[in-house]
Formats: structure tokens, sequence, C-alpha cells
């Protein structure tokens, strides 16, 4: 069954700089993310990742500018808006009202100043400015509670949490405005195993509790098809494959993928050989002519030096669910 889109990018290019020597960040890239659904953004350092998600909620830092595309926010009570041409007052009421941001330096994202209980009012305050101090604090009260810390914490200072408490507070404060789509990029990153999966376990739950969507960011691909729906592989600035994540998992189809996902040790069944990808990512500054990833593909052939391949349904699967842009197994739409 299909469900009902909530964030569309369209086209979206984001470059660091103006003229011939912007670097070009972000490349074209069309995404959708579903209702209730956690879709899963993979790359390796580099790729655009955090670009993307920056550029798609207009929290880029100078000298990044999109410069082009669209992302479409479906209103739940309301006509699609284009996000990127809200005024600032639009998008002061859209940004954790509508969609909130997990930072990758979430522990470090505290006010190391402030109480937890001031940092989670103020949110609640400057969005409902007609709301009760008591029911601020009740709101407040409620959303630590709802990520497993006791209410108590809330007369903290962020330093005197752990960092696995430090993100659940910046998942609550994400989550205090009921917003309907999630964006975390690398939220976990600095955090050990365990206390990934347990802080992980807890978002997928919420999410099914409270119905949001979730656009997750990471470098470990691992993470993502044990939680995420859906999968996005990023290189280069560019989505090179898109498929539900056990599909992904069970049968890549970009050789970038298949190196992503032998970079790391099956959880579970037989041993099997750690390969990785030789090489580095592209300098953005100076890109491969071609299929960015050739210079590092094993499986390079005769076009991929030469043309872009077209990110799409693979011809010859005909499977509607996935997408994918290589040469060895060419959109449809590319194949007379």
């Amino acid at each position: 069954m299909i469900k009902d889109p909530v964030l569309e990018i369209k086209g979206l290019n984001v470059d660091y700089g103006l003229g011939d020597h912007a670097v070009h960040a972000v490349r074209d890239v069309n995404l959708t993310l579903h209702r209730g659904e956690v879709l899963g953004l993979a790359g390796e350092s580099g790729s655009g990742k955090s670009t993307l998600a920056y550029g798609l909620t207009r929290l880029l830092p100078p000298p990044g500018v999109i410069s082009g595309g669209q992302v479409i926010y479906h209103q739940a009570d309301g006509p699609p808006v284009d996000v990127l041409s809200l005024s600032h007052k639009e998008l002061r009421k859209f940004r954790w009202a509508e969609t909130s941001i997990v930072f990758q330096g979430a522990m470090n994202s505290l006010n190391p100043v402030h109480k937890i209980s001031t940092q989670l009012i103020d949110v609640i305050k400057a969005h409902e400015p007609t709301s009760t101090p008591a029911s601020r604090l009740a709101r407040a009260r409620e959303m630590l509670s709802l990520v497993g810390i006791s209410a108590d914490r809330l007369e903290s200072y962020p330093h005197q949490l752990s960092g696995g408490m430090r993100q659940r507070v910046m998942i609550a404060m994400a989550l205090a405005l009921e917003p309907r789509v999630v964006i975390m990029d690398e939220p976990t990153t600095a955090l050990d195993v365990v206390m990934q999966r347990q802080i992980l376990g807890q978002l997928i739950e919420l999410r099914e509790r409270l119905g949001f969507s979730v656009l997750f960011i990471t470098h470990d691909l691992s993470l993502l098809v044990e939680f995420s729906d859906r999968i996005a592989i990023m290189y280069g600035g560019r989505i090179v494959e898109e498929a539900p994540a056990a599909d992904l998992y069970r049968d890549s189809l970009h050789p970038y993928s298949d190196g992503l996902l032998h970079s790391f040790p099956a959880l579970r069944g037989p041993r099997r050989e750690l390969t990785g990808i030789p090489g580095s990512p592209p300098d953005q500054r100076s890109m491969p002519t071609g299929c960015s990833f050739h210079p590092r593909c094993p499986k390079a052939f005769e076009p991929c030096a030469d043309k872009i391949p077209v990110l799409g349904e693979p011809n010859l699967l005909g499977d509607q669910a996935r997408s994918v842009a290589c040469w060895l197994h060419p959109a449809r739409e590319t194949v007379a």
C-alpha cells in the first residue's frame, strides 16, 4: 500500500560559493518521505548528506546557497507549500512545529548555562505564546518521561547528564511540538553501540505511537538496515540507489551500496569477508566525468567514465519500489 507523501524533495541543488568556483555539494536530488515511515540516508563523509538536510530546512551556513529545486511539504490541513519559498516569519512558525531536526552534534547542542527545563520550555513558549507557565512545565515533564528520563532531571544542567541522556533531551525537544517530520543528522555518532540501539529502539517506538516521519542520516548502513523502512544511498552529492531496506540488504544493485554493506560485519549468520571500498570519496571541486564512482568501482566498464547514469527504475528488473543510477542496471528511460 502506497502511503501519502509528507515531504517531497524535487531537483534540489546546493552549492558552496558562487560562480565558476562554486562547489556543487548536492546535485539534482529527488527524494520522497512518506507519512509514518523511516527513510534512511547513507553515504561516506563528504557525500552531501548533512548539506542536504540543512538545505531542505534552510539552515545552511554561509557560503552555502540553494541554487535550484523545490522542497514540498504536505500540510495535514492545508495545501502543499514549498519550504524554499516561505518568508522568514512563515519559516519561524514552520520549524519545530512542522519539521524539527536533531543535529549531528546533538550532545553539544544544549546551552551549557541553562537548565533543561528552561530550554524545553523556551521551545514551547516561542511557538505557543498563549500557553500558561503551568501547561508548559507539564508539557516539558511529559516529554522527558516520553524519552525515558525522570521529570526531576528538568532542574539539571546539561553537564550533569550522561551523553545518552543529553541525546534523549534533544529528541524530546524535537518532538515537543508534535512535528510531522523529524530529521536526524547522525544523532548517535558519539555514543557506544549499546546506547545507540537503546535510543534508536525508543525512537522507533515513539514513531509508532505518535505517527511522525523520520529522515535518518548516517554513515553507518548497519543501523539503517535494522531500523529503516527505505534507504537512499548518496555519493558525490547524488542519490545513487533507493530501495526498501530489506531489498537493499539482500540484493544491492549499485557497487557503492554493495561496498558499504561489506564494510561492516554481519549481525547474525556466517562470517563474511570485509572488503570495504578502495580509494577515497571524490573531491567535490573536481568531480570525475561520467559516473562519479567509476574510479573506485570494481565493475566499471566502457560508458561509466563518459556518461552520467540516470536514477530510475531498473529496466530489466521492472521493480517500481526501487531505483538505481548505474550503467549495470540502466533506468527504463535511458533504454530505447
